[in-house]
């Protein structure tokens, strides 16, 4: 599973030009998910992005987390994070999870947030054409991905 995080002042989402999320301080979330990725997988990711400290406290150090902010998630589900583009010029998505694999993951991540805490979570509407807005705040984008922590996981 795989989440790019962006810190920001202001994301909404549209579908057919209606806004269906939006949050003001906080992250847009976007979330891919790929074939081996569990409920296990949304709930490890969904405690570290409500713990991620990103946010300058006093000193202006990237100290504070979300919680901490009283931030908000706006979480978009976004199967081209596993785009292949190695074999031309067209990408594959052959490793992003079919929506019947992907929907239950996606929910369980956006049901973590709110257990973790946070109190304003919005998504987009899995699997439709949507807009996003990202007004990126530092600019402050990091990926979190289950591969990395099981790599790490296995080394030490």
């Amino acid at each position: 599973m795989r989440v790019i995080i962006q810190k920001v002042t202001r994301g909404a989402v549209r579908v057919a030009g209606e806004i269906v999320g939006s949050v003001d301080i906080g992250f847009v979330a976007l979330v891919g998910i790929t074939h081996s990725d569990t409920l296990s997988d949304a709930e490890f990711l969904a405690k570290r992005t409500a713990v991620l400290r990103v946010f300058e406290d006093d000193a202006g150090k990237m100290n504070r987390s979300l919680l901490d902010v009283s931030g908000g998630v706006l979480a978009i589900s976004q199967f081209t994070l596993y785009a292949d583009t190695t074999g031309g010029r067209r990408p594959s998505f052959i490793q992003a999870a079919r929506p019947e694999h992907a929907l239950p993951i996606f929910e369980r991540y956006v049901a973590c947030l709110r257990s973790e805490g946070i109190q304003r979570v919005e998504t987009g509407r899995f699997g439709t054409m949507m807009s996003v807005e990202i007004h990126n705040d530092g600019p402050v984008t990091i990926t979190l991905d289950t591969a990395d922590f099981k790599k790490g996981e296995k080394s030490s």
